[in-house]
């Protein structure tokens, strides 16, 4: 999955978690023997590689770190078929970085490492990057005004002292043994042509490793170390960065034209350089239906009761008016005009204001006495059916150009990128439904050789169900500890999500070729951490 880049995540506590959460303690599982298993008479797994994006990588976090690739799906997949009697090694091009790699500071070179759940006052998540976050400040009747309070992003030592480019960049093990080839950010297309050593998102990870940077291919480095079984789990980045940038850059969707093409391309590549592999591929899961999604709360505006009048004066009653104006002038309809009515109410529960461009655009009536309500051509409240993603949290309160009026999402309509409209939803799960076709098609083309592991159909039973108890221990679609499925970027797994996650690759991997490959104990990973404070950490 694509990682969004930003310096710093800031979300309230009202936000994340309601109010003070209490931690439950997780005990120690009890000891046990390894279990056992067969990979039965059809599959070779001496030399098992893995391909794809971040999930292949083991990225978490908004970083990829050791620990986390530690955790990768691949690793954890090898160890399981160890137990059924695979021999040999998973090699991994290893960054040795305690907080990773997630980007860099705006117009810098200074690297950022990963996210970590941080309240000392209040907010939370932060980058284990060396510059501080800042998070509003609070005078003594709890408002925020427009200046802002920087505290650390971390306690020492996580400044740039654990970071990957201290020591340099390039991995420098044998590139001619690796075993994952998950390089964060990529879409399929990317799999086929050269890597770059240069420093953007989708090629700065592959770099490291590829055997010829500006030359080689993802894909040609994989097929050169002769697989005889693979894992390809390729397609959510042809979705993913489109969803999480709130469907503002149309550029980031993959067409489903070009999506077949190159899809297919990657199968045909494989086999036609590896006739004699086997694989296990993944489809693509519901986006929408992660965290980074429902974390931040379609009405997760708090206003006391003078705000809430300050506010309809100033606003709300002004533009329902001109709202009936434009009824009256049959310019919109009743209908649309109630949907666009502004209501402020004193309660923790106000809806987002925003900016819906499936509106009638009314900016051309927005003059003379209407003109102070230009900013307000499209606007209305949230609903239930919109989506927020978990990066407006690190705006939502804060003022427009300073002025302490122009509040994000009270007063002034959030922009468009932190938020999915239910059109925009519908277009995301069609696109991903024609994929996932795609998808189906080149495994039924090759029947004998692919297994699918249904990661849609088993992540939506993971959400729709709130959970799973798993090993005795319940797992959640959240990113809230102690029993939280997804790391601290709202996106992608924490250890426990990726064993979650690496069994349904086993099940399928069984069902297809008759092998009865032990499923991971999700107790023996990590999940999503505590909060931290300036005086401890974990």
């Amino acid at each position: 999955m694509k990682k969004y880049n930003r310096l710093s995540i800031l979300l309230s506590a009202a936000l994340i978690f309601g109010c003070a959460q209490e931690i439950d303690e997780l005990k120690e599982p009890e000891p046990e023997g390894d279990p056992t298993g067969s990979l039965g008479a059809t599959i070779d797994v001496s030399n098992f590689v893995t391909i794809g994006n971040s999930l292949v990588a083991g990225y978490q976090a908004n970083a990829l770190f050791t620990d986390g690739q530690n955790e990768s799906i691949g690793k954890i997949i090898h160890q399981q078929m160890v137990y059924a009697g695979a021999t040999g090694d998973f090699n991994q091009p290893d960054i040795n970085s305690e907080n990773g790699f997630s980007g860099f500071i705006p117009s810098t070179t200074i690297p950022l490492g990963r996210l970590v759940l941080y309240d000392p006052d209040g907010s939370g998540p932060r980058s284990a990057g060396p510059a501080a976050a800042a998070t509003p400040a609070r005078d003594a009747s709890g408002d925020a005004p427009c200046n802002t309070l920087a505290t650390p992003a971390l306690p020492a030592p996580y400044n740039t002292a654990s970071s990957p480019l201290v020591a340099g960049w390039a991995y420098t093990g044998n590139k001619a043994e690796l075993n994952n080839f998950g390089v964060p950010g990529i879409t399929v297309g990317e799999l086929l042509v050269p890597t770059s050593p240069n420093p953007a998102f989708s090629t700065y990870y592959a770099g490291r490793f590829a055997s010829n940077p500006g030359t080689s291919t993802i894909l040609g480095d994989a097929i050169a170390t002769n697989p005889t079984f693979f894992l390809l789990e390729i397609g959510n980045n042809d979705i993913l960065g489109y969803a999480t940038g709130g469907a503002s850059n149309p550029a980031l969707l993959t067409s489903t034209a070009n999506f077949t093409t190159r899809y297919n391309a990657v199968i045909a590549t494989l086999f036609g350089n590896l006739p004699n592999a086997e694989g296990v591929v993944a489809n693509i899961p519901n986006v929408t239906s992660i965290p980074f999604f429902f974390t931040v709360k379609w009405n997760a505006i708090p206003l006391d009761a003078t705000t809430a009048a300050t506010v309809t004066t100033a606003l709300a009653t002004p533009y329902n008016g001109f709202l009936q104006a434009m009824v009256t002038n049959g310019i919109i309809t009743a209908d649309e005009a109630a949907k666009r009515t502004l209501t402020y109410t004193a309660s923790a529960t106000n809806p987002i204001l925003i900016s819906d461009e499936t509106l009638t655009d009314l900016s051309p009536y927005m003059s003379g006495a209407a003109a102070a309500l230009a900013p307000y051509a499209k606007a209305r409240q949230t609903t239930a059916n919109d989506l927020i993603t978990l990066t407006a949290g690190s705006v939502l309160g804060t003022c427009v150009g300073g002025n302490p009026q122009a509040i994000n999402g009270v007063t002034m309509p959030l922009a468009d990128q932190y938020v999915l409209i239910p059109s925009e939803t519908t277009e995301i799960l069609t696109r991903t439904a024609e994929f996932n076709a795609v998808i189906a098609a080149a495994v039924a083309a090759n029947n004998t050789k692919l297994a699918l592991a249904d990661v849609n159909t088993a992540f939506t039973n993971f959400v729709a169900t709130k959970g799973t108890v798993v090993n005795g221990i319940l797992l959640t679609p959240s990113i809230t500890p102690p029993y939280a499925g997804f790391s601290e970027d709202g996106v992608h797994p924490n250890g426990r999500g990726y064993a979650f996650l690496a069994n349904i690759f086993i099940d399928a991997i069984n069902a297809k070729f008759g092998s009865t490959i032990p499923k991971a104990n999700i107790t023996h990973y990590r999940g999503t951490r505590t909060p931290i404070t300036p005086t401890n950490s974990y």
